[in-house]
């Protein structure tokens, strides 16, 4: 996701696909930051003329998307005007609907959030109440101003069908199997809205926080957090401790394997699942079913989980944190862990949710070691925390469409 540092697409001179060369340009002014890039990098990094840059900068600046940046230093000729995006131009609001909770967000165009709002829900209480409930949420995070919101992402537990919008056979929730609610949201919201998994949401959190580093908080409301409750974490392996901010930033030189970084997020909460972030995105499976991780059995004829298998890591894990062992559900979790790593080789481990949140230490450092025994390579995956919660990522899937990319 480097795409501030030399990572390109390319573009297409046709008219037709003007829109999707707007979508580039601008994911390239985000990856940039505040410094910006000039019309002919973005030409370079693109494949598009200079005419083609010059007209598409000049319809994204009439529309309030970019501005300039300042010029470049001269290196002979006369000096470069550099462009960059314009971050309070568009918002996009992010929800997480969790069994016991909803949190919504509204972040700008960098990510960055900018409203917050929580409270209390019953999920089993059925769809036509969460429902009400994200509405309601929307409309407070909303901006007063009335600065429009490009879409709105919904994260929820799964599974689900991404595809179609519907909720599926939630474990625990028989109400809710088949209901659509991206496009009941949409019906009332007004709004495009996407519907994710909360595990995908946060793998695309992670990889927000990587373009978000571009972006200094100087400018940003000082009064609000992330609301993950967590930062991003340092390594564990030749580092110690939880720090926030190690390890987490744009730069492709910090990823094991080079290029675009993967990662896996893990979640856990009321349930565990992990998100996977593999070749530039989330991969969700042909099914919208990647990422059911926790009901990886790893105990044969141990004890009954809730989906109606025995052993699943979700049970064992979760029945330590609740007796109060939270090195053994570390430890745990880190064995199912350590299964993906073995089976995707990604650069990076990174933890979330309100139970690593509550003893953040305890995970990074269980993990960490679990891994560390069964590693293969000595160049073993970075474990983290995540740097961002689930309503940011699922505002990232919202914005994912403005630059290019699927949501």
């Amino acid at each position: 996701m480097n795409r501030g540092s030399g990572e390109s697409r390319g573009g297409v001179n046709l008219p037709a696909l003007r829109g999707y060369n707007e979508a580039l340009l601008l994911d390239l002014l985000r990856g940039a930051g505040p410094a910006g890039l000039g019309r002919a990098e973005l030409a370079a990094r693109t494949g598009l003329t200079p005419q083609a840059v010059s007209k598409i900068t000049a319809r994204l600046g009439a529309d309030g998307l970019i501005a300039e940046a300042g010029r470049a230093a001269s290196t002979g000729g006369k000096p470069r005007t550099l462009l960059r995006l314009v971050p309070d131009a568009r918002h996009a609001a992010g929800v997480h609907l969790d069994r016991d909770e909803l949190r919504a967000v509204r972040v700008d165009l960098a990510g960055r959030v900018v409203a917050e709002s929580s409270g209390p829900l019953e999920f089993g209480a059925g769809p036509e109440a969460a429902v009400e409930a994200v509405v309601r949420a929307v409309r407070r995070v909303a901006d007063p101003a009335g600065l429009p919101l490009v879409g709105v992402g919904v994260a929820a537990p799964g599974p689900l069908d991404h595809r179609a919008g519907a909720m599926g056979r939630v474990t625990g929730f028989p109400s809710w199997k088949g209901f659509p609610l991206r496009g009941v949201l949409e019906g009332r919201l007004g709004l495009p809205v996407l519907l994710d998994k909360d595990t995908n949401a946060g793998a695309a959190a992670a990889a927000g926080a990587w373009l978000r580093a571009a972006w200094p908080d100087a400018d940003a409301d000082a009064d609000v957090g992330v609301g993950a409750g967590v930062g991003a974490g340092a390594s564990v392996g030749a580092h110690a401790g939880v720090g926030r901010g190690a390890d987490v930033g744009p730069d492709a030189d910090a990823y094991a394997g080079g290029g675009s970084p993967t990662c896996v997020y893990v979640h856990v909460g009321t349930g565990i699942g992990a998100g996977l972030w593999l070749g530039g995105g989330v991969y969700r499976g042909a099914r919208s079913a990647a990422g059911e991780f926790g009901h990886q059995v790893i105990l044969l004829d141990g004890p009954p989980c809730r989906c109606g298998a025995r052993g699943c890591m979700e049970v064992l894990c979760l029945e330590a944190v609740a007796r109060g062992d939270l090195s053994e559900a570390a430890r745990i979790l880190g064995e199912g862990a350590a299964n993906l790593v073995a089976l995707l080789d990604v650069d990076r481990v990174l933890l979330g949710g309100r139970v690593v949140a509550a003893a953040p230490e305890v995970f990074v450092a269980g993990v960490g070691a679990v891994l560390a025994a069964r590693a293969l390579d000595p160049a073993r995956p970075v474990v983290a925390l995540a740097g961002a919660g689930v309503p940011e990522g699922a505002a990232e899937l919202a914005l994912a469409p403005l630059f290019g990319r699927a949501g």
